[in-house]
């Protein structure tokens, strides 16, 4: 096996997940069953590409940037029929399986530097979701972007991010990876979660999302200001709020103080009295 030389480069944010029991979490919570097909982005070694191929899955299709374990990789499980790999960037190469359908489950050791992009590749925007989404993600990441993203209304970390994405998913934590369970450590703590995204019944129209997003980049430009002053000029002041109360909002509210429904409210509201005008 040529991992022995390989040494964790900081230009590609490796760092080896070694924790067993982590591990273990990661593919228990991914659920596998028969007919799943998994896309694992960022193997490294293979500790998790192991577990994967023992479960029931029926493919684990991999993306690996870097080379050296690229053929590392191969070496060890090329030979196995229901693994492939990609060598590529995971921004840029394609995300289909090599019969160029999509997978039906993520697992992802995101490198810390790229979450926000890949988080828009394999989950999507809240106007231009991933059609048809994955039926699950299993994604290991910055503890802060974690928090951001499972927040709810009212807490420190709830943000536009959190509004995002839980429009178009279940999010939860799965469990917190302290630095100590990587080789080598990083400098932050890091968390698994699993994001369940919704179907498209479950979803607002993209019209609406539209109108969701206009508010959420207007009214989180300035996060510790109320609402009466950042949504100012959105509609006459009166107007503005009998539609801010009939969805649920106050305008003495900031912005990290509204749940994900109430935007979505304020933006049909908003496209009502649009469309009456």
């Amino acid at each position: 096996m040529s991992f022995a030389g390989h040494t964790a480069r900081k230009r590609f944010g490796q760092h080896w997940l070694r924790d067993e029991r982590v591990l273990d979490r990661i593919l228990e919570s991914a659920e596998l069953v028969e007919g799943d097909r998994v896309l694992e982005v960022g193997p490294g070694r293979g500790a998790l590409t192991e577990r994967l191929l023992r479960s029931p899955a029926a493919l684990v299709h991999a993306i690996e940037l870097d080379r050296d374990l690229v053929s590392g990789l191969n070496e060890r499980y090329g030979a196995q029929l229901r693994f492939s790999l990609c060598e590529g960037d995971v921004l840029n190469v394609p995300l289909t399986l090599p019969d160029g359908s999509p997978a039906s489950k993520v697992v992802a050791n995101i490198p810390y530097n790229i979450t926000g992009p890949l988080l828009d590749r394999l989950i999507g925007r809240l106007d231009r979701p991933v059609d048809p989404p994955y039926e699950r993600l299993i994604l290991l990441v910055q503890k802060e972007v974690a928090e951001r993203i499972r927040a709810r209304a009212g807490h420190s970390s709830f943000s536009a991010l959190s509004v995002r994405l839980q429009l178009l998913a279940r999010c939860q934590t799965v469990c917190p990876v302290p630095p100590r369970c990587f080789q080598p450590p990083p400098k932050v703590q890091s968390e698994v979660i699993r994001l369940d995204p919704l179907p498209a019944h479950q979803r607002p129209d993209p019209e609406l999302c539209r109108g969701v997003e206009r508010l959420l980049k207007q009214a989180f430009l300035a996060r510790r200001k109320m609402l009466r002053n950042t949504l100012a000029g959105v509609k006459p002041p009166d107007q503005l709020q009998a539609l801010a109360q009939q969805a649920g909002i106050d305008l003495q509210q900031r912005p990290q103080d509204v749940a994900p429904e109430n935007w979505v409210a304020l933006a049909r509201g908003l496209r009502a009295a649009d469309s009456s005008e």
